[in-house]
């Protein structure tokens, strides 16, 4: 088996703490194993989904139910209000903090979600590019993201630095920008301005897949029953309160299509089929981050023995079998 970091033990003091990161592609059944691990190792939930921190984004982003929270402690869900500025390196000092106290109450911290940069920062130490905003250049990369679309940003960055660009989603527009911001302002590629820092723990990632049809079959059945318990209620309340539909927590998946439908550009057809489209998109790209050649990740398939698997694998890893 094989965990994150260098060595089993510090040379200077106690074995290394534990952690498991449960990931995969959207719908492919993460949080219920997650939860289910949490029950049988005494462990606690922190979220690695870049839009479970908002809250009032509960039905779109299928956020754990308050039942589901009772039930196993959830960290890094409603951590700020949908107009707040939140970043990768506001999470990830957040997660590393929630991660402290996961393990001073002697839990096992379960890293779950989907967000390959969230996964990948807390496991592999990254530190963030220290380079200071630039207002001015923000905002006129912000301007011509209005009058051009993100899509053209994310292909400059793409000329300018592949590396960046490939790991984020061309949907992104404000992770574009912050690239790029990087890149002009520095003269340096935003990719190697992200350096690696010691990791305090030892990880077992375990990667949950399923075939492609089925996954996307899954998600669609999702989208359907979130649509059926007041999704588009919940968008709308949203704008009611006062929320620009430009803020970036709209970009999250299905929100902008809802928007779009509630302004009347698109029928409510056209909306759920370019969520589905749109659905399929965010799992062939979640797939650049979660490698099914990657040799950290022990893949297993989703289905009736999923859980009996998982448990194996995390008993070994706490026994410290390699």
């Amino acid at each position: 088996m094989t965990v994150q970091g260098n060595s089993r033990t510090r040379l200077d003091g106690p074995p290394l703490p534990h952690l498991v990161a449960v990931v995969g592609p959207t719908a492919v059944g993460k949080s219920e194993l997650a939860v289910r691990l949490c029950e049988v190792f005494e462990g606690e939930i922190l979220s690695a989904d870049s839009r479970l921190v908002y809250r009032g984004m509960d039905i779109g982003t299928a956020k754990p139910s308050r039942e589901e929270r009772m039930r196993i402690p959830h960290h890094l869900v409603d951590v700020t209000d949908i107009d707040q500025p939140w970043s990768l390196a506001l999470y990830r000092a957040r997660a590393l903090h929630e991660i402290e106290g996961v393990l001073f109450r002697h839990h096992l911290p379960i890293l779950a979600g989907g967000t390959g940069q969230y996964v990948h920062a807390i496991l592999e130490g990254w530190e963030i590019p220290p380079a200071p905003p630039d207002l001015q250049l923000r905002r006129e990369l912000e301007q011509r993201a209005r009058s051009d679309g993100g899509r053209a940003l994310h292909e400059e960055l793409e000329r300018r630095d592949p590396r960046a660009a490939a790991s984020i989603d061309a949907r992104n527009v404000r992770r574009t920008i912050r690239a790029l911001e990087v890149v002009l302002g520095t003269g340096e590629p935003f990719s190697s301005l992200r350096t690696h820092g010691p990791v305090s723990f030892l990880s077992l990632q375990i990667g949950l897949t399923r075939p492609r049809q089925e996954l996307y079959a899954r998600a669609d059945r999702r989208i359907d029953e979130m649509l059926e318990r007041g999704w588009v209620r919940e968008v709308q309340d949203l704008l009611d309160r006062g929320f620009s539909p430009d803020l970036p927590a709209f970009s999250a998946l299905g929100y902008g299509q809802i928007i779009e439908y509630l302004r009347g550009s698109l029928t409510m057809e056209e909306c759920v089929a370019a969520i589905r489209q749109a659905t399929r998109r965010l799992i062939r790209h979640q797939s650049n981050w979660f490698r099914p050649d990657d040799p950290q990740i022990h893949w297993i398939q989703a289905g009736a023995v999923a859980f009996e698997e998982a448990s194996q694998l995390v008993a070994k890893f706490l026994a410290g079998s390699t």
